[in-house]
């Protein structure tokens, strides 16, 4: 009897353990990335709020070839980066993480940048606030908001 206990017990636990090793949530479209954040209105183009050079970071999220890009545009200099990859959802933020061949940094991006991200990475996307989205990788982040259309 206490054998029998004991295997349902060792049941339950090993399904707990399973369901929390399940593969996030992702998105590869636009469709399914407001499905997957939970807003059919979800914002794709964002402008930077917390910059200092007076030159904010205009992000857009974009779909091409079967395909999710973020597209980072300094003003007045051009592309900073551009990241193609699968947005998933990571607990209460989105991610999306990108190899060397995944990314491409544009004439805007400084060597630091360059530096940082060139092998590859991620982007953490955290919504806060009434429509507004902080955008992390290692090293940096900016807080944006929406752009209406």
């Amino acid at each position: 009897m206490a054998c029998r206990y004991f295997l349902m017990l060792l049941v339950l636990l090993l399904s707990d353990s399973s369901e929390a090793r399940e593969s996030p949530t992702c998105a590869a479209s636009i469709n399914e990335l407001r499905l997957v954040v939970g807003d059919e209105t979800f914002p794709l183009k964002w402008v930077e709020t917390t910059m200092t050079d007076q030159k904010p970071l205009v992000v857009s999220i974009l779909e091409r070839n079967g395909t999710l890009l973020l597209e980072f545009i300094k003003t007045r200099e051009g592309l900073w980066a551009e990241s193609a990859g699968v947005i998933c959802s990571k607990d209460a933020d989105l991610e999306i993480r990108f190899t060397a061949e995944q990314i491409r940094m544009g004439p805007a991006a400084n060597w630091l940048l360059r530096r940082a991200l060139g092998h590859g990475g991620k982007f953490t996307l955290t919504k806060f606030g009434a429509g507004q989205l902080r955008i992390a990788t290692g090293g940096w982040s900016g807080n944006f908001s929406p752009i209406a259309k």
